[in-house]
């Protein structure tokens, strides 16, 4: 599927998803084609990434090291890399996505959330705007969105 539509299929997204009950922010890697990448191996500070055996592989994340951290997100050429938590609240998943249209989204407004197709599928609350130089103007843009939707949503729109 993922080679004729550009989006992953089921099976694919089952194997990278976090595991029930985890806690905190984790990274979670959509990244499913061979092809020779690992910037975001080089990027990670603690070792969530594990080493490439062959630069050809897609990555493998080793959960308990992540912390969310997001430095794999902006680094990786693809935007294949989001950061979840399901614990931020009862009601809401946090969504850490990796943004480079313009206009940015304003802090603390509400945009339309999308999914892998660009489906719309509810609101999202913009909840921090994350950019540095060191970034290479990917921006990274945390997300409330409501619970159910936290390995749905992977883009937003901007309502000018």
């Amino acid at each position: 599927m993922l080679a004729k539509t550009g989006v992953p299929a089921r099976e694919q997204l089952e194997l990278i998803q976090p595991p029930a009950g985890h806690q905190g922010p984790v990274a979670v890697i959509e990244c499913f084609q061979e092809i020779p990448c690992n910037p975001c191996s080089e990027a990670c500070t603690r070792g969530a990434i594990a080493p490439f055996t062959d630069i050809n592989n897609p990555p493998v994340l080793i959960r308990e090291n992540c912390n969310g951290c997001g430095n794999c997100m902006f680094r990786c050429p693809g935007l294949a890399i989001f950061v979840v938590d399901e614990t931020y609240s009862d009601t809401e998943t946090l969504v850490k996505i990796p943004y480079e249209y313009l206009p940015l989204p304003q802090e603390n407004t509400e945009v339309i959330a999308l999914d892998r197709e660009g489906k719309a599928v509810g609101p999202a609350r913009v909840l921090k705007v994350q950019q540095a130089k060191a970034m290479d103007r990917t921006a990274l843009i945390w997300l409330a969105v409501p619970k159910e939707l936290g390995m749905t949503v992977r883009n937003i729109k901007v309502e000018r």
